[in-house]
């Protein structure tokens, strides 16, 4: 039981993850202070407040507080536009610009393959 434990953390794949799990958690502060910091208050200039948690709906004395679902909802869209134009849109400008080409060996089409199994049959 030992040995398959050392074996399942040995893996490359398994360290592979925890260094990314970690390095993730890391660039979430990154991330999380330029939408807080640097796009919410652009998003101000036109409401003039960072945030829509003061917007409230008041009924039969319960209070409903629309805008802190509306300031999520806008900090979510806002960091999936961030992690898309920082890291997505640069990564796959490098991955196509330097990334490994696939090999162009491509095997015989199915039509070949077809008329191999053809003249095979015809000829034995």
């Amino acid at each position: 039981m030992i040995q398959e434990f050392k074996d399942f953390i040995g893996r490359g794949n398994v360290v592979m993850v925890a260094v990314g799990f970690m390095m993730g958690v890391a660039f979430q502060g990154v991330v999380n202070s330029l939408v807080e910091n640097v796009i919410m208050p652009v998003v101000a200039i036109p409401f003039g407040q960072p945030n829509f948690d003061s917007l409230i709906w008041t009924v039969n004395g319960s209070v409903i507080m629309w805008g802190s679902f509306v300031t999520a909802t806008v900090v979510f869209l806002l960091t999936a536009v961030a992690v898309f134009l920082f890291i997505v849109k640069p990564y796959n400008t490098f991955q196509a610009r330097f990334g490994e080409q696939p090999a162009d060996e491509a095997g015989p089409t199915e039509i070949e393959l077809l008329t191999q199994i053809r003249d095979q049959l015809r000829s034995g």
